[in-house]
């Protein structure tokens, strides 16, 4: 069983910074592509950052130049560094993975549970 958890969430005042990190535990042969995305209330989820096992970055237009993804490989971690937060960017944060369990399965997809950031105005 695959387990990602995210922490780092929280509240925060606009144009002030949070640090959010998702750690993958459990029967791993392999992380690819691991990325972060959210959901504001009443809205679609949508891709936030994604990150390549080679490094190889994605942003969404509306993080680019205050959203930093990286990740970590030797400690199974995706971190996301955000500045200059605003009111916008509220949402449940989650972290996403493309793992195979064992050598020979096949990639399959994981999420983790959420972590909340509200920024305030």
């Amino acid at each position: 069983q695959v387990q990602l958890v995210e922490s780092g969430g929280g509240l925060v005042q606009a144009g002030g910074f949070l640090r959010l990190s998702c750690v993958a535990s459990g029967i791993i042969f392999s992380i690819g592509a691991m990325g972060w995305y959210r959901q504001a209330p009443g809205k679609k989820r949508e891709t936030v950052a994604v990150i390549t096992s080679g490094g190889g970055t994605n942003y969404a237009d509306s993080v680019k130049g205050r959203f930093t993804i990286s990740r970590d490989n030797a400690k199974k971690t995706v971190y996301l560094q955000m500045n200059s937060l605003k009111p916008e960017d509220t949402a449940d944060y989650y972290c996403y993975a493309d793992v195979r369990v064992y050598s020979y399965s096949l990639w399959a997809g994981y999420w983790g549970q959420g972590t909340q950031v509200t920024v305030s105005s």
